[in-house]
């Protein structure tokens, strides 16, 4: 967790942004932000380094980021001495210097970076724009940042997170990031192990592959010591696509504070012909767009052949369902309208996933779990790839309270039935006498078919009517007209007295 003086500098530093820099969209000041923090980190890791070798009077790596001797600029045309480039040197300068080498030699020079040797990040800085507009603005930022403490990758993974709350809180570019409590949820639901191999098609701000490293890191600490899953866990568990070069930036760098430096990281149209991932991954946790449309032309043929549908929330879980092994899970985030969706392509793959898979829970949140920035409804699908089958009972629960209001302000409350979901998912068996007048429940396969594959909570939980019973009309009737002339009475005693007055 990270401090209240932490927060306080955090928001000084984003107030820069919009009061003296001018750049007012949540966005751009996130990723002008990333930029800055990348730039330090390389600083403060090849000193760290430096200062090992010098103790251990060694000569210092010819290859680091910051070589020393020159580097030429060529957008300048110009030699520019590497160690000009590094934080601890230029944060000194005067500001129109600082600015000056800033915009024109450092940003370039990063921008050379992307080999993909360094870091994930890396390898999308090749359109980074530097749009900072003060030398004034610059100084007083690069100060607000050299006051974090960047080595430390647990409380600057709490940083990140801070301000990327800031970011959906804005209102704006919030469909990038999911509720870190829900994704922690379903991460807690899945139970990742050192076995898996797991995506995220749609990764925005890599939250799904964040909370997943970071429950590998709890768990399998002591397994981790070992080469073999130690290797894997760098370089081979962890993969993430989207495509939108800004997100994977911001994505990376999210990681990249998380210590997660080697993850599979990459600009991907997922549903397009590009991605031909098949049987491929054990565990997927996405919350993948809503709403859009695209051509049948854009879309990868073996996705139409699953449903055929132009719909995004549709084609991703033909996505699911094609990009997991035999025996791999997936937990995905969906609106609403996928669970009772009335057209075939809806029924298709709800369908697919019901028969031809193993359905194993739903879970209904409330609409308000993503505000401020949409009201939409959505659930949990949770599933087992299994090509032949398999659902016999699926478990649905209705969450009420997610410990948040669900009204813009999304103040923190008591009531949570998080702990609850968790413990009873993995918990069914003692699920099975729960009654249909319960939160949650579980509804045998023959009857969701005849509802027409829907999976709606509200489908199958039984409402209990009370019986309510009044009084006989005469007694109302009595009882009216004894008021009635009671009223009478006070209004001809104030007459009486307006006259004798």
């Amino acid at each position: 967790m990270i401090t209240g003086i932490i927060k306080n500098q955090i928001d000084q530093i984003w107030d820069i942004f919009w009061e003296s820099a001018g750049i007012t969209n949540p966005m751009t000041v996130l990723e002008q932000m990333t930029y800055l923090f990348f730039i330090k980190m390389l600083d403060d890791a090849q000193r760290q380094r430096e200062s090992l070798d010098s103790q251990l009077d060694l000569p210092h790596a010819s290859d680091d980021t910051f070589a020393y001797g020159t580097w030429h600029n060529p957008e300048t045309n110009e030699d520019v001495p590497v160690n000009n480039l590094r934080w601890h040197v230029f944060k000194h300068m005067e500001p129109e210097t600082m600015y000056r080498t800033v915009q024109r030699d450092v940003f370039p020079y990063i921008k050379t970076l992307n080999r993909g040797e360094d870091s994930a990040y890396s390898r999308f800085m090749g359109n980074a724009n530097f749009l900072i507009a003060s030398p004034r603005a610059l100084v007083k930022i690069v100060d607000g940042i050299d006051t974090l403490e960047m080595n430390d990758r647990d409380t600057m993974g709490d940083v990140y997170e801070y301000i990327l709350g800031k970011m959906a809180a804005s209102g704006k570019n919030g469909q990038f990031r999911t509720p870190r409590h829900i994704i922690r949820m379903m991460v807690e639901l899945m139970r990742p192990t050192l076995n898996d191999t797991i995506c995220d098609p749609a990764m925005g701000s890599a939250g799904f592959i964040v909370e997943t490293a970071k429950y590998i890191k709890d768990h399998y600490s002591a397994d981790l010591m070992k080469k073999q899953y130690d290797e894997h866990f760098r370089n081979t568990m962890l993969h993430g696509f989207d495509t939108d070069q800004t997100m994977l930036r911001i994505g990376a760098m999210n990681l990249m504070l998380h210590d997660i430096n080697n993850p599979d990281v990459a600009f991907r149209d997922s549903l397009s012909t590009d991605n031909t991932d098949c049987d491929r991954y054990t565990l997927i946790l996405a919350n993948p767009p809503f709403a859009g449309n695209l051509d049948y032309e854009a879309v990868s043929k073996s996705l139409l052949a699953i449903a055929k549908t132009k719909k995004t929330e549709l084609l991703f879980l033909s996505l699911f369902i094609r990009s997991l092994a035999i025996g791999g899970r997936c937990a995905s985030i969906v609106p609403d309208g996928v669970l009772t969706g009335g057209s075939n392509a809806h029924k298709t793959i709800r369908k697919a996933i019901v028969d031809d898979n193993r359905l194993e829970a739903v879970i209904s949140m409330p609409s308000g779990v993503f505000q401020p920035y949409s009201g939409v409804s959505t659930a949990i699908l949770i599933f087992t790839k299994t090509g032949a089958g398999g659902t016999d009972k699926v478990w649905f629960y209705n969450m009420n309270a997610d410990g948040y209001s669900l009204d813009q302000k999304r103040t923190e409350i008591a009531e949570n039935d998080i702990p609850d979901i968790i413990t009873r998912f993995h918990a069914l068996s003692g699920e099975t006498n729960r009654k249909r007048t319960d939160q949650s429940f579980f509804v045998p396969v023959e009857e969701i078919r005849e509802h027409g594959y829907e999976l709606a909570f509200n489908t199958y939980k039984e409402t209990v009517r009370k019986i309510v019973e009044y009084e006989a009309p005469e007694v109302l009737i009595s009882r009216a007209a004894a008021l009635s002339a009671r009223i009478s009475s006070g209004i001809q005693s104030l007459h009486e007295l307006i006259h004798n007055n």
